[in-house]
């Protein structure tokens, strides 16, 4: 009989159970939450209070403190990579619960920003489907992102790689952040500008912020307003970044061409959001970081993680700041 009871939470694609091997833990039983939902407080106190273990899916739960004081059966708590801002760590420390982290692979997000943009622009998947449905040839006449200009809001490593997959595409590359220097934009090829400038020169602009207190709405009705009418808005990190009450009011009015988003306020997108029924807006179910190599190192990792608790030795262990 298991000494150790595991929730495994938001496992979407219900693929945990076959990503790792189980038989290292055999202490421990597991169970898989796999629903797309998303859960109040007192819904996730109610579904994960008998267990020892929870398994966090990056942010989809929040672990917040009056969660995780009302988990007294919680011991350690394991979230995909090594950062979580929707755990409350100092709380987590007050009640000797241990969290831990895995690795991660590469920069999936760059694929999915890029693939927003190109079916902005050439309307792939759009075609597709209308070819699959009987439509005899195309409609659409596509724009070339060769010779636009992407304006890259964060220059760390995501923004980074973004700069360098646009020259590849032949694109221009401009960047601003708050913190950022002239000095790093020259080192990785890229112009630095103003925000203002960002906003007003750019035919793409692609978000790669953490979600902060300092970022949180940093691009408002103000901003939006000094895009081109030809341009685009990326955004494949969070959605509060991005006022998103004025990006609905800029893309009903047609004061952009168009967004591709990843991210939202409130994941799952409620069925009956706005972005849903927009015809110049691409939108994808937080796909950035769900990559088969990343699951492959997530879940691996989840059950060293367990193995080392149980054995007293844990790994990749997070403290509180």
């Amino acid at each position: 009989m298991a000494t150790y009871r595991c929730a495994i939470l938001d496992d979407y694609q219900n693929v945990a159970l076959k990503l790792a091997d189980y038989s290292k833990v055999p202490e421990v039983e597991f169970q898989v939450f796999s629903e797309p939902v998303r859960r109040t407080d007192e819904e996730t106190i109610r579904d994960v209070k008998d267990f020892d273990v929870v398994v966090m899916m990056r942010e989809r739960t929040a672990f917040g403190r009056k969660v995780i004081e009302a988990l007294p059966k919680l011991k350690l708590l394991i979230t995909t990579g090594m950062a979580n801002k929707s755990i409350d760590l100092a709380a987590c420390a007050e009640r000797n619960v241990l969290v831990c982290g895995t690795t991660s692979y590469g920069n999936p997000t760059t694929g999915i920003t890029f693939g927003l943009m190109i079916e902005l622009t050439r309307r792939i998947g759009w075609e597709n489907a209308r070819m699959k449905a009987g439509q005899l040839w195309q409609v659409t006449i596509g724009a070339d992102i060769e010779g636009q200009t992407l304006g890259i809001l964060g220059l760390g490593k995501l923004g980074t790689r973004a700069a360098g997959v646009a020259k590849a595409f032949g694109m221009k590359t401009i960047a601003w952040s708050q913190n950022l220097t002239p000095e790093r934009c020259k080192e990785v090829g890229v112009d630095y500008v103003s925000k203002d400038e960002l906003f007003k020169q750019a035919d793409f602009v692609t978000v790669h912020l953490q979600l902060s207190d300092r970022t949180r709405g940093l691009v408002t009705a103000r901003e939006l307003g000094l895009m081109k009418p030809t341009a685009y808005v990326i955004n494949t990190s969070r959605g509060p970044i991005i006022d998103e009450k004025a990006l609905v009011a800029a893309l009903a009015e047609k004061r952009i061409a168009g967004a591709g988003l990843d991210v939202f306020d409130v994941e799952p997108l409620p069925l009956d959001h706005p972005f849903r029924k927009m015809d110049n807006v691409v939108i994808t179910p937080h796909l950035g970081y769900v990559s088969q190599q990343n699951y492959e190192r997530y879940y691996p990792d989840i059950v060293g993680n367990i193995r080392g608790w149980i054995d007293k030795k844990p790994v990749r262990v997070i403290a509180a700041k």
